[in-house]
């Protein structure tokens, strides 16, 4: 995305003048980029690009999961552990233009964990942020229906089509998937059965991130930051520890957590469900970015490995 139009909508939608506009390592889902100001001021850009695949999926639920992290940030122990975008002139908290929608937020003058290993101090302060988290459910006074867990699989049947059809897909693509074709349909009919399983099923649902990851964590004077809550749900909260039971902490993050939650107890098949979700979600999500998003010769490099790894992992390799 070329920089002009983006200060061009900083000037009209923030009334702000930038001296730079500088490029970051943004996520998977969007783009990033450093807006310095003159008088040392600084904000983080977030944008969506309208011509990436994943971004009406991204979207969708922008203007219902804002509202609740600014709560969050307002009326729980959660309080400065959340980013806040700012308002724009137009009086909301999202922009959008031809080219994609754009969130503003305070700079934090910190780095993500990322490759590093987390201190001991910060495995308990994510406890504990997760832990406050868990506590909230369907009473906070904010529209939940969107984000409630249904345990459906829409992504499935695409996924599905391109399994059963591999032969139909683009060379080099085609030879990676058919590779692991057996394994991906294997876990396609597990999948289906667990979220059959779990949709007569009653669980107790709570507010969850479902992306804990490394590269969501910031540390900013020694205080942790989670970071992109795109995937906020009500759910049930294996939603969240799906990216945790395999850490080599999660004894000491249990220790902290059940303090909160005494008798915690983890539902097998809600985590599985959950698990498996996410490896044929990432797969099917970069097997979409390779059949239709416009990729740089690096960017498609790059899909095409966290592809091969996605594929790996979910054949136990």
């Amino acid at each position: 995305m070329e920089l002009n139009p983006i200060q061009t909508m900083l000037e009209a939608q923030y009334n702000l003048s930038p001296s730079r506009i500088a490029s970051q390592q943004g996520g998977w889902a969007s783009l990033a980029y450093k807006i310095e100001m003159d008088d040392y001021r600084a904000y983080f850009l977030k944008v969506y690009d309208k011509k990436r695949a994943s971004t009406p999926k991204l979207t969708a639920n922008l203007n219902t999961y804002i509202p609740i992290t600014l709560w969050l940030n307002a009326h729980t122990n959660l309080a400065g552990k959340i980013p806040v975008p700012l308002l724009s002139n137009n009086g909301g908290y999202v922009c959008e233009d031809e080219q994609g929608y754009y969130l503003l937020y305070p700079y934090i003058q910190g780095e993500t964990i990322g490759e590093k290993k987390p201190g001991n101090d910060q495995i308990q302060q994510l406890a504990a942020l997760i832990a406050e988290l868990h506590r909230y459910g369907s009473e906070i006074p904010h529209a939940v229906s969107s984000l409630t867990e249904n345990y459906k699989v829409p992504f499935l049947n695409e996924l599905q089509e391109w399994i059963t059809n591999v032969d139909k897909l683009p060379e080099g693509l085609r030879e990676i998937v058919a590779a692991y074709e057996l394994v991906v349909q294997e876990k396609i009919n597990n999948l289906r059965r667990l979220s059959s399983r779990l949709q007569k099923c009653s669980l107790p649902m709570r507010l969850c991130h479902t992306d804990l990851h490394h590269w969501n964590l910031m540390l900013e004077n020694d205080r942790l930051i989670l970071i992109d809550w795109e995937g906020l749900k009500l759910a049930p909260v294996e939603a969240d520890f799906m990216s945790l039971v395999d850490q080599p902490y999660i004894e000491t993050f249990l220790s902290v957590y059940t303090k909160v939650h005494p008798g915690f107890v983890m539902n097998e098949e809600a985590l599985a469900f959950y698990q498996t979700r996410r490896r044929l979600e990432d797969i099917w999500e970069f097997v979409e970015q390779l059949l239709f998003d416009t990729q740089s010769e690096q960017d498609r490099e790059d899909s095409v490995n966290h592809l091969i790894r996605e594929l790996q992992a979910l054949n136990g390799e």
